[in-house]
């Protein structure tokens, strides 16, 4: 009996291969179906269930593998057998990929959709066993509702084993290809919309907008034909399982296009905002996209529906989209994804340039505020300080950077950053590096005085307002801080007052706990230059040498722009730092009233002493800077005998200034002051505005015209190396020619009788300033800070070499604190850290002493 039930199972199961075989092979035969049903129940009555779906699923594979599979990747097999020069002119064909990627598709589901029709087919079968087989029996075929669904997994599982590595490429190049010529497309609508404020593809409603766009509706556009064609593909794509695939081929595609679309809108002009135009875009062209994509594929749930699942809380409650109405939820998260995307994309952008950007500051400005807005959206302010701290040292801070453009781009910076930070967190961060590499510049000082007072703005290029300095713009920033501070406070209630506290936020990890909270803190762009001196006496000092040589070399006394300048340090620096220079400019608008007074007796008397013989030179020309000695920097003195025309002028100034100031008396720095001099030649006129050194060098020719070295430096009464410093000034103009003289370290120097007539009675303007720029550069009428701090300082030295001579090695610290507390008479030691730390150079320049490991010792 058993035997007999082995060989009907047997027979069973060979009919049931062979009607298999007539159903899947080649084309295959449906109408088999009445046949095998039968076969099918008697098998499965046996137990056989599970093996002769096993048996239908491995058939299925073999020749959807045979008849499908091969045909399908064969297409592609070109491409991905090229060369990378061979596909780049694959890429450039018009329609590839798209036309093999559609017949592929095309083919691959229609052969599918027929293998499904073959799955219906045994499914049927199994399903009239079910119908007559005992409630016991269901275990045994329970296995038969999953046969679709396995079948379903067979075909992707198929493709993705035999997929070749080049087919994702392929994907990513149809989609981008497809999207930019969308975007082309869309172009011409979205920029001629923007320009009256409407955005692309809006209609008059937004039922008007799904007839154009609609991929489904009757009417078809150039636009929804595109996106159909692409919907199309994406809905092959999914049916042979390559869903995850596509999602991520045309997410590429999609970022890809937007990060252009950001890069052609940024690009390198940073005066015109980008952020918003971006913006508008997104919702003109990628979401539109989406929107009629998602709505074709099925996908397109409303946000209300309860099968969209948990929504997320930031995406809850949506604002209508232009052309779109309320969106989906998937359409809410494709908006925040790329809108995520494009601030991320235009901050890394603007942070790559952000040294060029503070460079044209504040012309740049609208590429700041767009920064701002990215940082603010992405939280990745680090990224900004690392990256600019990385350019400033690259770019920045060397050694062929001057210190006055470092300074420039610092005071930049600081305005920039102020704006994406007005708390100033990420400003020191940023600006430590540069005021660490400023202390160690000797003329730093000298560029942060000039800065503050040389009515620049601030500008590298000078450009500022005409009389405007820095330190006038600061003085504004200061006054409109305090008004708003101002305003805050006194129109806050008790209610905001709450709601900014419960807003309050912790210092970000960047912020030093030294620097006080950033409710606290404010960008005090003065305070920070001080920072990098070290102390604002320091910079008093500079400006009061700066403006004692300014005042110097004045010949109008016009001074009213330094009054100002003074007020403004007064206000931030204080009255008694800044009386020094306040004596120094009084004693300018005293010198004024004194010349016209001295001038006014001088002529009176010359009117009324009848038989005087009138002086040789008019006492008009003479114009004296009186100064309080006391007061002002030391001023360099160099001997100097000027003409007796002139001296005899000098002595009478002094004489009439003795009778209108007794007991006061002139004592005349001869060698410091301008002297406006014509020289006269044959047919030719040459002026010049020269210091009284060289007036008195060439005022010698008049008497002969031709003068050795020594003889003219002993005349004159300067040293021969002096001299032949100076009068290479008039042998550059051409005035005086130079010679051998008798001796092998002896010049001659002759006038010449006639200059070349280049414009026949020309008048030629020469300055000074020129001059010294080129010949002359070091020399002032003041000594500077330098120079008086190390003849201060050297009242010190005897000190210092007797502390290191009894302790033998010591720190800085220790020498300062050291000459603190035993130099308290006078003069007491004031000295700061910094100004110990620079005289202690020099003795080390001088080979006084030595350093070893941060300890000075002295030299052996």
């Amino acid at each position: 009996m058993e035997r007999e039930d082995a060989d009907g199972a047997l027979d069973l199961w060979a009919q049931f291969c062979s009607l298999s075989n007539e159903l899947l092979a080649g084309d295959g035969d449906l109408t088999v179906g009445p046949r095998l049903a039968p076969v099918v129940a008697n098998l499965c009555t046996r137990g056989l269930a599970t093996l002769v779906r096993d048996y239908s699923l491995h058939s299925l594979e073999e020749t959807f593998r045979n008849n499908a599979v091969k045909k399908f990747w064969q297409h592609f097999h070109p491409y991905c057998n090229a060369s990378t020069v061979e596909r780049i002119k694959f890429c450039v064909k018009e329609n590839w990929p798209e036309e093999i990627l559609s017949k592929a598709l095309e083919d691959i589901c229609l052969e599918k959709g027929y293998r499904e029709k073959c799955v219906l087919v045994l499914v049927h079968a199994f399903q009239s066993y079910e119908d007559r087989a005992p409630q016991k029996q269901f275990k045994a075929v329970d296995c038969i509702s999953s046969l679709m669904a396995r079948y379903q997994l067979m075909v992707s599982s198929v493709l993705l084993t035999t997929l070749p590595l080049s087919f994702p490429e392929i994907l990513n190049i149809y989609f981008k290809k497809k999207l930019e010529e969308l975007n082309t497309i869309m172009a011409g609508s979205y920029e001629s919309d923007e320009l009256v404020d409407h955005e692309p593809f809006q209609r008059s409603n937004t039922s008007d907008w799904h007839s154009g766009m609609d991929i489904d509706g009757s009417e078809v556009s150039e636009s929804s034909s595109l996106v159909k064609n692409i919907g199309k593909v994406v809905r092959d794509l999914r049916c042979i399982g390559f869903t995850s695939m596509t999602e991520d081929a045309y997410s590429s595609a999609i970022i890809w296009l937007l990060k252009s679309k950001v890069y052609e809108l940024a690009g390198d002009d940073y005066r015109v905002p980008v952020l918003g135009r971006v913006k508008k875009w997104i919702q003109a062209v990628p979401l539109q996209f989406l929107h009629a994509l998602l709505t074709y594929l099925g996908d397109s749930v409303d946000y209300d529906s309860g099968s969209s699942g948990l929504k997320s809380p930031l995406a809850s409650r949506p604002s209508s989209f232009p052309g779109i109405g309320v969106p989906s939820e998937a359409l809410v998260r494709w908006h925040m994804r790329l809108e995520y995307f494009a601030y991320e994309t235009l901050q890394d952008l603007r942070i790559g340039k952000l040294f060029e950007i503070i460079v044209d500051y504040p012309e740049s400005s609208p590429a700041i505020e767009d920064l701002k807005l990215c940082l603010e959206y992405t939280g990745q302010h680090a990224k900004l300080v690392d990256s600019f701290i990385s350019s400033l040292r690259y770019r920045l801070l060397t050694a062929g950077a001057s210190t006055n453009d470092i300074l420039h781009q610092y005071v930049s910076t600081i305005k920039a950053l102020r704006t994406i930070d007005p708390t100033g967190v990420f400003l020191e961060a940023v600006g430590e590096p540069i005021r660490d590499y400023l202390r160690g510049r000797k003329d730093t000082i000298k560029c942060i005085v000039t800065m503050l007072t040389d009515g620049s703005g601030g500008s590298a290029s000078g450009t500022g307002n005409a009389g405007d300095n820095l330190l006038e713009e600061l003085n504004r920033d200061a006054e409109n801080q305090e008004n708003a501070d101002y305003d805050d406070h006194a129109n806050i209630d008790e209610k905001q007052a709450w709601l900014n506290s419960e807003s309050w936020e912790p210092d970000p990890v960047e912020a030093g706990p030294l620097k006080g909270s950033r409710n606290r803190r404010k960008v005090d762009i003065l305070g920070l230059m001080v920072s990098i001196i070290g102390s604002k006496d320091q910079l008093v000092n500079e400006y009061r040498v700066m403006l004692a040589e300014k005042l110097l070399n004045k010949s109008d006394f016009e001074i009213d722009s330094d009054i100002r300048t003074l007020e403004l340090l007064k206000i931030h620096f204080g009255e008694s730092s800044m009386q020094k220079c306040e004596i120094m400019l009084n004693d300018l608008i005293d010198s004024k009233r004194t010349n016209s007074n001295i001038k006014t007796s001088l002529l009176k008397t010359s009117q009324t002493v009848p038989g005087q013989e009138e002086a040789e030179v008019s006492h008009d020309v003479l114009d004296a800077t009186i100064i309080s000695s006391n007061f002002w920097p030391p001023i360099q003195t160099e001997d100097l005998v000027v003409p007796a025309s002139v001296d005899q002028l000098l002595s009478d100034y002094a004489k009439r200034f003795h009778q209108i100031k007794t007991p006061r008396k002139l004592l005349w720095k001869k060698n410091l002051g301008t002297v406006k001099l014509e020289l006269q030649f044959e047919g030719r006129s040459m002026q010049f505005t020269v210091a009284p050194v060289h007036a008195a060098i060439i005022m010698q020719f008049q008497e002969k015209s031709s003068w050795t070295s020594k003889t003219l430096a002993k005349e004159i009464g300067i040293p021969m190396d002096s001299l032949n410093g100076r009068i290479s000034f008039w042998t550059s103009k051409g005035v005086l020619t130079e010679s051998t003289g008798p001796d092998a370290d002896d010049r001659t120097f002759t006038v010449v009788d006639s200059m070349p007539d280049v414009n026949k009675n020309s008048i030629v303007n020469e300055r000074l300033a020129e001059y010294q720029m080129t010949e002359e550069e070091g020399e002032s009428s003041v000594a500077s800070v330098e120079d008086q701090l190390k003849k201060e300082m050297t009242v010190y030295e005897k000190f210092i070499i007797g502390m290191l001579t009894n302790f033998g090695s010591m720190s800085l610290d220790r020498i300062h604190n050291t000459l603190k507390m035993f130099c308290i008479a006078e003069p007491s030691y004031d000295k700061s850290l910094q100004q110990l730390q620079s005289f202690l150079s020099g003795l080390t320049a001088d080979e006084k002493l030595e350093t070893r490991d941060g300890l000075y010792l002295l030299k052996r």
